[in-house]
């Protein structure tokens, strides 16, 4: 990938296909590149050789702006930090997605989706004020409310509970079969990657597996 300072070796020899309305699970130690190769597969990060194609785009030559034109519309993200816009309502939150795609009808489908994942009680809450769980649900509600061909989650479930951590597990593989929405998750915790179809393994930048 490029940097700042130049080119950087994260991921390596690296050749996959990920298939319509799947759900794909990147595993690897701490530092291993799973993160790195998320970003580079969904046009957050610029590879420095090789080709990525997303949607039927060919990402290499794109730089950041056309890159976004890409996603818009298309892609979604959940986060491990949840990435939410403090001192806004959780209902907000939704909307912000949906405004910036131009649809006129942002309140009503944010509220839609706000019911989908339980809660329309808390939709003029800060998301401050919510719990962990709680903001990752107004998270993923977020991410689907662009209705998105893809969706991108890096470690969703690590800043939770089992018990919650479950619930957003649940709540993210329910979604994906109601919308078809193709899943790339990065994840350490096992229960989440079992629910995965297509699982592959890096170690220091380099596919160790795919099944």
């Amino acid at each position: 990938m490029n940097t700042t300072d130049g080119t950087l070796d994260v991921v390596k020899n690296i050749s996959l296909n990920v298939p319509y309305r799947r759900a794909l699970v990147i595993q690897g130690a701490s530092g291993s590149g799973k993160t790195t190769l998320l970003g580079l597969m969904a046009g957050l990060d610029q590879s420095s050789s090789g080709d990525i194609i997303l949607l039927g785009e060919d990402l290499t030559s794109k730089n950041e702006e056309q890159r976004a034109r890409v996603r818009a519309g298309r892609v979604g993200f959940v986060f491990q930090s949840f990435q939410l816009v403090q001192g806004a309502t959780a209902l907000q939150n939704v909307m912000l997605p949906i405004e910036l795609g131009g649809k006129a009808d942002a309140f009503e489908l944010a509220c839609k989706h706000l019911q989908e994942v339980g809660l329309e009680s808390k939709a003029d809450t800060l998301v401050e004020q919510l719990s962990g769980g709680e903001q990752q649900r107004v998270s993923i509600a977020r991410a689907f409310a662009v209705e998105p061909t893809i969706l991108f989650a890096d470690e969703p479930t690590g800043n939770l509970d089992a018990k919650t951590g479950k619930q957003i597990t649940d709540l993210m593989f329910r979604l994906r079969d109601q919308t078809g929405t193709t899943l790339v998750l990065v994840t350490h915790e096992q229960s989440l990657a079992e629910r995965g179809d297509v699982h592959i393994q890096i170690e220091s930048g380099e596919l160790l597996n795919a099944d």
